[in-house]
């Protein structure tokens, strides 16, 4: 059993053989998908892709990226589509100082955006964060000041410092494929320090292809298989044990149910 708590499944690269990726992640052990929105149009094909297959949940939100071509009425979309009961979390969401297709205050005001409404509709978080660890740790440290935070720091890269502060605000510590590269022995020791009911494993597909398919096009999570044995090898317990526990994580993180409510397809 394996969870896949993130994927982009309505990127071009995979939407054509959606289907075949599905099969094939359910042949390899992956139970449960969350397909995560990077913008408006695309939180809506995530919610469309969750009503289409059993295993695959959505997450919606505006990525910080993307911030800056959204309307007026995009964030409306995302908080119909979150109060509807079809998304398990909303996001991805967080602060980007590496490419500067939207100004920074713009995704602070989106980042803060996600985070209140998190709180609102009681649904986790997930957070993007690239090159600005100090300024997406300064929005969450006010954030838990004012409530408890439900959350994952999602395909995580960042230090023993700032995994060990976001762990401190009872956030969640999500692993990707960059974890089983050669050259990732620092990023390795801190996925063995994680707390056991704190880790998480995505895919983030169809980028982030693990070792030994590192730069296959697309990434899918069938391939997630390839993280989980890494980290099992890394945390010295079976690959068994270790896929247990990470999907029991997911599960209460994200309250996925073992089956659909009735109504979904």
């Amino acid at each position: 059993m394996l969870i896949d708590t993130h994927a982009h499944l309505d990127e071009d690269q995979i939407a054509p053989i959606l289907a075949d990726v599905v099969q094939r992640a359910s042949q390899a052990g992956v139970t449960s998908i969350v397909t995560v929105g990077t913008t408006a149009d695309s939180s809506a094909r995530c919610v469309e892709l969750s009503h289409a297959y059993e295993a695959v949940f959505a997450a919606v939100g505006i990525q910080p990226n993307y911030c800056g071509q959204a309307s007026a009425t995009d964030w409306d979309s995302i908080v119909r589509l979150a109060s509807g009961g079809q998304a398990v979390a909303l996001g991805e969401t967080g602060l980007d100082r590496h490419w500067d297709f939207t100004a920074f205050d713009v995704q602070q005001d989106y980042f803060e955006r996600h985070l209140r409404l998190s709180h609102q509709l009681d649904l986790p978080f997930i957070v993007h964060m690239r090159d600005c660890d100090e300024d997406v740790l300064a929005m969450l440290e006010q954030a838990r000041r004012r409530n408890p935070l439900r959350g994952v720091m999602h395909s995580f890269t960042g230090s023993i410092d700032t995994a060990r502060r976001c762990l401190e605000l009872g956030l969640h510590i999500s692993f990707a494929g960059m974890v089983t590269y050669r050259k990732s022995e620092m990023l390795r020791e801190i996925a063995r320090a994680i707390p056991d009911d704190r880790i998480l494993i995505e895919t983030d597909s169809p980028y982030l292809s693990p070792h030994p398919h590192r730069g296959q096009r697309p990434n899918e999570p069938a391939l997630i298989v390839h993280t989980a044995a890494c980290l099992a090898e890394v945390r010295r317990v079976d690959l068994a044990t270790f896929s247990q526990q990470t999907s029991e994580n997911a599960r209460k993180l994200f309250r996925i149910p073992d089956s659909k409510p009735d109504g979904i397809d």
